[in-house]
């Protein structure tokens, strides 16, 4: 990357970071600082582990009234955009209902059987 490109790569992170920080700050005092998925509870010591997933991903869609917004924890958070990933692929993480094997390494059996003996 050249220095311009450079420039402006930092810029954008750090304009993501400033936005991040206001929302993040509001939901934090909108919302008990529990994990929203596996009920973690959260205090001053470990609450960086504790992030705002936008239910929507979008990042720019920021109501001040927090609709948009749950507190999960790290795990739990990307686990949310894994499953968001492997919809794209035509599968999800969580899925309980799996397809049955359709090969059947046995259907043809008897007749090898027969052909042998």
């Amino acid at each position: 990357m050249n220095a311009k490109e450079q420039e402006i790569v930092l810029k954008a992170r750090r304009q993501a970071e400033e936005r991040a920080k206001g929302y993040r700050e509001q939901a934090l005092k909108l919302y008990p600082w529990v994990c929203g998925r596996c009920s973690r509870e959260f205090n001053h010591s470990n609450l960086r582990e504790l992030t705002v997933h936008h239910r929507d991903h979008n990042h720019d869609n920021n109501p001040s009234d927090g609709s948009n917004w749950e507190l999960l924890c790290l795990y739990c958070h990307d686990y949310e955009h894994q499953k968001l990933t492997e919809a794209a692929y035509g599968g999800s993480a969580g899925d309980t209902v799996s397809a049955g094997a359709t090969y059947n390494p046995f259907a043809d059996l008897k007749a090898r059987m027969q052909r042998k003996g």
